[in-house]
């Protein structure tokens, strides 16, 4: 087969493995990667309204990551742009540093693409950017530009954080991989905290040996980091990517407020449950009960505990610049005494212990990331309800398109397992993706 003349332009929506294949071929493209990318951003930007910031300088650098250029959720610094928090108190704010994980994508050859929206401190006050699919509808958040930034096919790869739902939601709604690693496997030095026991960086991808690869390459520990556990290391090979798993033995969980689940989500569910199980999966239904009334009650404790204590002197001095959902928040998170917050801790690590345990003989469990479509307009973005459980347990989880809604919206499923199982998880993700061979492609709004 002929190789692509030089001219060509790697496609929108190719994702890192791919890319990086076509630059060893054509090493001329990696050069002109990042200046394409621009261009494009620059063309539906002003629908989209996913980045902060956008880079000056695209040109690419020496190394693994050469050529690939990566966005930046805007609560974790970088030293030459403003990271605004998603908020106007630091509206023009530039940190000395970069963040520990921006500093590492840097020393690996990666382009630097800008700064994604955020979520006011990736809480609740949503952002400007659209879904892509349909911009009426929420990306989700708080990772809200990183989400689509990716599913525009303006970006290989971007950082995300989670606290409750901000990757694997949004992953969802727009149709792209989402892969939040275990708490701590990645430094969050330089990332501006909202629940130090919560917080987690993830990625959104275009394919599972993306995140694969994104990950082994980027975790590690820091001695600034308090709450670091390093994974065992592992490496990802360009031309073939992660050996999946094949028929693995997956739990499926059905939480409470099934009924709210829309009928076109369940639709996709069951029939990724009998795609799976026709290809050889063993799948059955498990119960995980507790995790319910964690996800109403001990993760909520902790995380308005922790962030009432980290934003109540800056909405004191700054009470015009915090909107007043955050106001709530935090008033909100006022009212929980200290023995409530430390039973909520006492119960995560009750369930951390015991979770692993409870799915023992199973190789991951199959859920899903939320209700279905992303919701209708821009002022709510959407129900973590799915996804803290897995936050809260410090779980890995992984987010993969899976269908249509009846808006034309993205579905999608999430596969999760024990603590610090990450890889065998991105294995077992690996092969259901492949399985179900379904890729929604790049929207209408990224082919304008």
């Amino acid at each position: 087969m002929p190789q692509p003349s030089v001219s060509e332009s790697p496609r929108a929506g190719a994702g890192v493995l791919e890319l990086l294949r076509r630059f060893a071929a054509d090493p001329a493209a990696a050069a002109t990667y990042g200046e394409d990318c621009l261009r494009r951003t620059q063309a539906i930007e002003p629908q989209l309204k996913a980045f902060e910031y956008l880079p000056r300088d695209v040109t690419a650098k020496a190394g693994p990551l050469s050529g690939i250029p990566v966005a930046i959720k805007d609560i974790i610094a970088t030293s030459d742009m403003p990271t605004t928090n998603g908020s106007a108190i630091y509206r023009d704010h530039v940190p000395d540093a970069d963040a520990w994980v921006v500093e590492r994508l840097r020393q690996l050859g990666a382009t630097i693409f800008g700064k994604t929206v955020s979520t006011e401190f990736a809480w609740r006050h949503p952002g400007p950017t659209v879904n892509p699919w349909n911009p009426a509808h929420t990306p989700g958040g708080s990772s809200s530009g990183s989400a689509a930034a990716v599913a525009a096919g303006l970006v290989p790869l971007a950082l995300g954080t989670q606290t409750l739902g901000s990757v694997i939601r949004p992953a969802a709604f727009n149709g792209v991989v989402g892969f939040k690693p275990s708490f701590g496997a990645i430094p969050r030095v330089g990332v501006h905290p909202l629940s130090p026991s919560l917080d987690h960086i993830g990625f959104f991808a275009r394919r599972v040996d993306d995140a694969a690869f994104a990950l082994s390459l980027l975790a590690g520990t820091s001695a600034d980091d308090v709450h670091g556990r390093p994974l065992p290391a592992f490496a990802v090979d360009v031309a073939h990517g992660l050996t999946p798993l094949a028929r693995p033995r997956l739990a499926v969980a059905r939480f409470a407020k099934w009924e709210r689940v829309e009928t076109e989500q369940k639709a996709v569910f069951e029939k990724v449950i009998a795609t799976l199980r026709s290809a050889g999966a063993v799948v059955e239904d498990i119960a995980l009960g507790e995790l319910d009334a964690v996800n109403g009650d001990a993760v909520t404790t902790i995380m308005l505990s922790e962030a009432t204590t980290i934003f109540s002197d800056l909405i004191a001095r700054y009470p015009d610049r915090v909107s007043d959902v955050m106001k709530a928040h935090v008033e909100s998170g006022r009212r929980k005494t200290a023995m409530e917050y430390l039973a909520a801790k006492a119960a995560q690590a009750a369930r951390q212990r015991s979770f692993a345990a409870e799915i023992d003989g199973f190789d991951a469990v199959l859920t899903l990331p939320a209700f279905g479509e992303a919701p209708r307009g821009l002022d709510w973005t959407g129900d973590a309800e799915y996804c803290a459980p897995w936050t809260f347990l410090g779980a890995p989880a992984v987010a993969l398109p899976a269908g249509f809604g009846k808006n034309g919206l993205p579905l999608g499923v999430q596969i999760t397992g024990p603590y610090r199982n990450d890889l065998h998880l991105l294995r077992v993700a690996k092969w259901a993706e492949a399985t179900l061979a379904f890729d929604p492609g790049v929207p209408l709004l990224a082919r304008a």
